[in-house]
C-alpha cells in the first residue's frame, strides 16, 4: 500500500471543444472483450476501490503543487519536459484525452499550451480534487467518470492521448490500448509514462525495489497486491500490442534519477533508479 501512497498521481460528463461524448447506449467499437479467460472487470472495481477509500486521500495534497508547476514535470523524479520532451511539439488546438488523469494536473499543463484536454478516471474521490483545483486556478475542462478502458467518445475524437501512472498503470494495457487507438484520429499520438519492467522484475510487496529479480519475465503482466492491481508489460509484448493496434513506436525514453534526487520513494530509492530504470515513457503515433 505504501507504494502507491507515494506515487504522484484522479461525476460530471462534459463537453470539449469539438469533442463529442457518446449519449448513453450509443453504439461504439468497444474492446470489452479483448482479454478473454478472466473477468475482466475485477481490477476495475478492485482498483476503484483502493483509490477512491485510501490512496486519493495521500495524493489529494499533491495537487496544488502539481497544478502549480511552471512545467511539466514528469514522474517519481520530477523529470522536466524540457529534458524528457515528452509533448508533442504544436498542442495549440489540439484534442487531447487523458486516461486515467487522477485530479488532472497533466490535463491543466495541456490546457495552458493550448490544448483542449478532456480528463477521465474511474475514481470519484480524485475527481473531486480536480474540479478544486480547476475552480482554484481558473483553467477548465470537461471531467469523466469512468473507465480508460471503455471511453464514451466516439471514434477518432483525438489528436493526443495521454497517461502518466494512470491508464498505463492501474488498466489492462490489452484494454486500453486499442481503446487509445480507437479514440485517436489518424496520426494521433499516443504518451504514456509507467515503471519499467526491470523495476517490476525487482519490487517487492514491502520495502524498496530489490537489486536481484523478485519474479518471472516471461508472463509478467498483471500485478496484485491484494487490494489493488497494476500492469507492466515486458518491452517485447508492449511492442507488439502497440503494433496490432495500430501504432509505430517513435521513442522510448528510460528515466534515470538524478543526483542529488529531490526525494526519495518507499518502493524504490534514487540510487537504485540512478543505476536501472525505474520508470519509462513511450511515445507512439496510430498509422492510417
Amino acid at each position: 500500500m505504501e507504494r502507491a501512497l507515494r506515487r504522484l498521481r484522479r461525476h460530471h460528463l462534459g463537453v470539449g471543444h469539438g469533442v463529442n461524448p457518446l449519449p448513453s447506449g450509443s453504439g461504439t467499437r468497444s474492446n470489452a472483450s479483448m482479454t478473454a479467460g478472466e473477468d475482466v472487470a475485477d481490477h476495475v472495481e478492485l482498483n476503484r476501490r483502493y483509490w477512491d477509500e485510501q490512496a486519493a486521500g495521500a495524493h489529494g495534497p499533491l495537487a496544488r503543487e502539481q497544478w502549480s508547476a511552471a512545467e511539466p514535470r514528469w514522474g517519481l523524479w520530477a523529470t522536466p519536459e524540457a529534458r524528457a520532451r515528452v509533448l508533442p511539439e504544436d498542442l495549440e488546438g489540439a484534442r487531447v484525452i487523458e486516461l486515467g488523469c487522477g485530479t488532472a494536473y497533466v490535463s491543466a499543463w495541456l490546457a495552458r499550451a493550448g490544448a483542449h484536454p478532456v480528463g477521465i478516471d474511474l475514481s470519484a474521490e480524485q475527481l473531486a480534487t480536480a474540479r478544486a483545483m480547476q475552480a482554484e486556478f481558473g483553467v477548465e475542462f470537461p471531467l469523466v467518470l469512468g473507465s480508460a478502458e471503455e471511453v464514451p467518445y466516439e471514434d477518432g475524437s483525438f489528436d493526443v492521448a495521454i497517461s502518466e501512472y494512470g491508464a498505463s498503470l492501474w488498466c489492462d494495457p490489452q484494454r486500453w490500448i486499442p481503446e487509445a487507438a480507437r479514440l485517436l484520429a489518424p496520426g494521433g499520438w499516443l504518451v504514456f509514462m509507467r515503471y519499467s519492467p526491470l523495476y517490476a522484475l525487482c519490487a517487492q510487496p514491502e520495502g524498496t525495489a530489490a537489486t536481484e529479480l523478485r519474479r518471472d519475465q516471461f508472463g509478467l503482466g498483471r500485478l496484485d497486491w491484494g487490494g489493488r492491481v497494476e500492469f507492466v508489460l515486458p518491452h517485447g509484448d508492449m511492442l507488439r500490442l502497440l503494433r496490432t493496434s495500430g501504432f509505430v513506436v517513435e521513442d522510448l525514453i528510460e528515466i534515470q534519477a538524478p543526483r542529488p534526487a529531490h526525494r526519495e520513494f518507499a518502493e524504490v530509492s534514487a540510487d537504485w533508479a540512478h543505476r536501472w530504470p525505474s520508470e519509462e515513457i513511450w511515445k507512439a503515433r496510430l498509422g492510417g
